[in-house]
């Protein structure tokens, strides 16, 4: 195993299935499924999850919300998720439990790093729900964040896409995929892989990002065994 502590960030919309259901319980089953499968190889497993498939800030503002409120809805999708994704993870036989970025016991635990790591040292998945607690942030900063404070090998970015490309697969049949890439590269070639805080995060503190296919069976226990799957990104 090459990678013995990761901290895996997923989008809310990615459990919408195909569907765009708010949670489409059969890739909540494949996802906690993997995820189970990989803790009981021995891998500490934390989890930040977005919550775009309920609700998303920055497009209520649209709908007449203000922005700080809408941020705050959106921590709240993220903990439904959590839940719901803890829930699927016992199901599955794992052991999991949810931490909150914001106190709402007896919902979840408020956030506290030393916990968090002695929990994972179990072999309890950890669901760091609530984003940063702060609006005007994204999960993408929350997940690089967390990160970096648990001190994780990798921060793998599950998405539905296998990788980062020079242009949108979906829109440009010429986008060709990169294996690796910097992140000075990255940011030349102007690459959307998170915002930019999170991404600066990840550079500063020499935390590697591998974004890769999250839907395609197996690819998680491909990832944390080293075989190349995805796009790394590195320093």
């Amino acid at each position: 195993m090459k990678y013995s502590r990761i901290l895996l960030k997923l989008s809310g919309e990615s459990l919408a299935g195909r569907g765009n259901q708010s949670i489409d319980e059969n890739v909540l089953k494949e996802y906690s499924r993997q995820i189970v499968d990989i803790a009981e190889k021995g891998c500490e497993v934390a989890v930040v999850i977005g919550g775009g498939n309920i609700f998303r800030g920055l497009s209520g503002i649209e709908s007449g919300f203000e922005r700080i409120k809408g941020d705050q809805m959106g921590m709240l999708a993220t903990v439904i998720n959590s839940l719901a994704l803890e829930s699927a993870i016992r199901f599955n036989g794992g052991k999991a439990r949810v931490y909150t970025s914001i106190r709402m016991e007896p919902v979840g635990e408020l956030y506290d790093r030393d916990k968090v790591l002695q929990e994972l040292k179990t072999g309890s998945i950890c669901l760091l729900a609530g984003g940063t607690g702060n609006p005007f942030f994204t999960t993408d900063t929350a997940a690089a964040l967390r990160a970096v404070e648990i001190k994780a090998d990798v921060l793998l970015k599950g998405t539905r896409v296998d990788g980062v490309y020079s242009a949108d697969p979906e829109k440009d049949p010429f986008a060709t995929k990169f294996d690796k890439i910097t992140f000075e590269e990255v940011i030349n070639q102007r690459l959307k892989v998170m915002d930019s805080t999170a991404f600066t995060m990840c550079r500063d503190n020499n935390m590697q990002i591998i974004v890769f296919d999250m839907n395609k069976k197996e690819n998680l226990i491909k990832v944390i065994n080293g075989i190349k799957t995805g796009t790394l990104i590195y320093n």
